[in-house]
Parts: structure tokens; C-alpha cells; sequence
């Protein structure tokens, strides 16, 4: 069975560069995208992904927002951040939210794919450097 992703980022050039990243996992399908945290909010309803890649800064209703409306809906997706903003506050943000974890954009060729399976086997996904051998 495919897991389903949604895609939730203002960006038309950043959503092409996840898919791309995400062709590398055949079972994996992206089963829409959302250009502001509104429409990600309704997709989730829809659509009922198994993962949702958001951006934190995004127009309408942002990545925050939007994740914590999904978490308290009956629909079980999990939320992983995709953003480019890097601070020492940025995981008790994510955490409040109601996500899982969190990657940075500067760094997605090399985290992205791995915090998704994270996701997918429960756990989460907070800094890469927590991860690194």
C-alpha cells in the first residue's frame, strides 16, 4: 500500500524540488499539494495523508496554525516541517504544533527522506545532528 504525502508550501519551486526527492521512494505518492495552511488544513480533511511536509511561513493561515488544526483532527496524519528558518527555538514550536519533527531546507537532500521514515515507523524528527553517527 503507497504512503500517501501532502505537500503544503507557498512555494511552486520548493513543492517540483520534493517531489523530485521523493521519486528516489516509488511507493511513495504525493496525493495533493497546498500552496497556503488553509488549504492544507482542507486537503488533510480530504485527502487523509499519511504525511504532511508543511512549511512554517506560509500565506492565509501558517505551518503552525495549520498543524495544530490537523492535530486535532480524527485523521492520524503526521506532520513534518519543511522550513528554512534554523533557531534554537524551532523544535518547542514544532512540538507545540502538534508535529513530529522538523527539517531545514539547506539541509533536505540529506535529511528529508530519512525523517519521513521516521514519521512513517512512529518516531519523530527534530535535528539531524541528534541523528549523526
Amino acid at each position: 500500500m503507497a504512503v500517501r504525502i501532502l505537500i503544503a508550501d507557498d512555494h511552486e519551486i520548493v513543492r517540483q524540488g520534493i517531489r523530485r526527492v521523493l521519486a528516489a521512494k516509488p511507493e511513495w505518492e504525493i496525493c495533493g499539494e497546498a500552496a497556503n495552511g488553509q488549504e492544507a488544513v482542507r486537503m488533510a480533511q480530504e485527502l487523509t495523508p499519511d504525511i504532511i511536509i508543511m512549511d512554517v511561513t506560509m500565506p492565509v493561515m501558517t505551518g503552525f496554525e495549520a498543524a495544530d488544526e490537523i492535530s486535532r483532527l480524527p485523521i492520524g496524519s503526521r506532520v513534518l516541517f519543511f522550513t528554512m528558518h534554523d533557531t534554537s527555538s524551532l523544535a518547542g514550536s514544532v512540538r507545540r504544533s502538534g508535529a513530529q519533527g522538523y527539517v531545514v531546507k539547506t539541509r533536505a537532500s540529506r535529511d528529508l527522506i530519512q525523517a519521513l521514515e521516521r514519521l512513517l515507523n512512529g518516531g519523530t524528527f527534530f535535528d539531524s545532528s541528534l541523528y549523526a553517527h
